[in-house]
């Protein structure tokens, strides 16, 4: 293996990770000021309706229809969020692999 790839791979997965602690100090801010203001509001619901949609719709937006937007911004955030750590905690998995592999 060359000691190009390498120091290339070593920054890639630095980079990564800077990345994402970035993107977790971002959507950090942005969903807890959205949690915040729901909590003053006194809206209540569950990681359950995060993931459907139907009892979203008929349990929390039924009941706290002045917050829909702010409910459908804060679930939409939190699982953008999950999903972007996931992606780039894979990208460090497998940089990570790959240095390993050709060490």
């Amino acid at each position: 293996m060359s000691e190009q790839f390498y120091t290339v791979t070593i920054f890639a997965v630095i980079g990564l990770f800077l990345v994402l602690l970035c993107i977790n100090f971002y959507f950090r801010l942005k969903v807890l000021k959205i949690y915040q203001r729901l909590r003053r509001e006194g809206v209540e619901f569950d990681a359950s309706h995060f993931f459907n949609g139907d009892k979203l719709k008929t349990e929390v937006l039924g009941k706290y229809p002045e917050s829909s937007t702010d409910i459908s911004k804060f679930i939409y955030l939190v699982k953008l969020s999950i999903t972007m750590a996931s992606i780039l905690i894979i990208l460090i998995i497998v940089a990570g692999s790959a240095l390993m592999f050709y060490r």
